[in-house]
């Protein structure tokens, strides 16, 4: 789905990136969503005080909350992968959020944003069995009965590389059927201002796929630690 105007392809435009910024609008943007979560950390980290303000109080509650909500849906050993998972899901929710705005496009409307989170989360899961389990980690992929290891193991790759295309394509199609929708009202009706409740819907479903993909990573971390069946 094309955008007629995005201001930052207007930027690289300026700049001499124009054909760049065309091709890959999802990748400006994720730089974009990237540098702004930057700055906003380094605020929230050079502003630390005892008695906390309310950026301060903000940023305490907002990490604080998904670190609790994780150590109590995976148990307390989670706490060494929350970095990554927390990470996730704040850089999800805020390219979804993107789409909001006029003249932004959320880098999680192309597939090829929802496959690079995927591709981190999925193995990622393999390194943390094999850093609990060694070599036997490989057991999580024989079954129970060793004669039939043959049948269950390709059943259990495929299983696994689903939930790539899973996570993916979910994540993609979700936020990609709401622009389509916005721009389809805003074509017809943007002026009654009925595009209004949509976007607000947008708010719920950003919050919604960014905590859907969080959660499912969590589940796949917090199985890959567990003792292999």
């Amino acid at each position: 789905m094309e955008h007629p105007i995005l201001f930052l392809v207007n930027l690289c435009e300026a700049i001499g990136f124009g054909e760049f910024a065309h091709h890959y609008p999802h990748v400006i943007y994720s730089w974009f969503v990237m540098l702004v979560l930057i700055v906003l950390a380094l605020i929230a980290v050079k502003g630390v005080r005892l008695i906390p303000g309310k950026g301060q109080n903000f940023m305490e509650l907002l990490v604080g909350g998904i670190e609790e909500f994780t150590v109590d849906v995976a148990g307390e050993e989670i706490r060494r992968f929350y970095p990554v998972l927390a990470t996730v899901f704040i850089y999800i929710f805020a390219c979804n959020l993107l789409g909001l705005f006029p003249g932004c496009f959320p880098p999680t409307a192309s597939v090829n944003t929802t496959l690079s989170c995927a591709l981190v989360v999925v193995p990622l899961t393999h390194v943390i069995g094999v850093m609990y389990h060694g070599p036997k980690y490989i057991k999580h992929f024989l079954g129970p009965i060793w004669w039939m290891a043959p049948i269950i193991m390709p059943i259990e790759m495929i299983g696994h590389m689903a939930r790539i295309l899973s996570l993916s394509i979910r994540l993609f199609g979700n936020i990609a059927g709401h622009e389509l929708v916005l721009a389809i009202l805003f074509f017809l009706a943007g002026a009654f201002f009925a595009p209004l409740p949509i976007m607000a819907l947008g708010i719920f479903v950003s919050l919604v796929q960014a905590f859907v993909f969080f959660l499912l990573s969590v589940m796949y971390f917090s199985g890959a630690m567990e003792h292999a069946h």
